[in-house]
């Protein structure tokens, strides 16, 4: 597909501490408290982040804008650092950019940033994937994942 443009972020992940979330328990049922006592303060985890994508998005979204290379946007998320560059691409450049929602009530910010709104249902990306399995050039062919929906 010559227009599209596929820019990559990165996930960095580390072990770290976190607060460790206490159940609700009936505190007067002693015997359903006893697995659960003593409770850790914190444990360990692996912390997965995702680096770099906000970041790119923006400046493609506002470079792309500069150049005239669109005449309408749409971003997919839910990020509120995407606030301002959402809010300079309609505000400063005079260009609708819309928000496609993957949940139902989306960032404030973010929705009044945007010139306008849709939101996207599992029906809609279960229409737009690729067929499983994809035949490759070179006659191979590539399934998902059992997992993925």
């Amino acid at each position: 597909m010559p227009e599209l443009e596929v820019h990559f972020g990165t996930f960095l992940e580390k072990r770290k501490y976190a607060s460790f979330a206490k159940p609700d328990l009936d505190k007067t049922d002693r015997e359903n408290l006893l697995p659960f006592l003593p409770w850790p303060d914190v444990v360990r985890v692996w912390k997965t982040e995702e680096k770099g994508s906000d970041v790119a998005l923006a400046s493609h979204l506002l470079l792309d804008g500069f150049k005239g290379a669109y005449d309408a946007a749409a971003i997919l998320s839910n990020d509120s650092d995407l606030i301002e560059p959402v809010r300079m691409v309609k505000a400063e450049l005079g260009l609708p950019i819309g928000l496609l929602s993957p949940v139902q009530n989306p960032t404030p910010q973010l929705r009044a940033a945007a010139s306008f709104l849709r939101h996207v249902k599992p029906s809609h990306l279960a229409k737009a994937q690729f067929p499983d399995p994809v035949s490759l050039q070179d006659g191979r062919m590539i399934g998902k994942p059992v997992t993925w929906v």
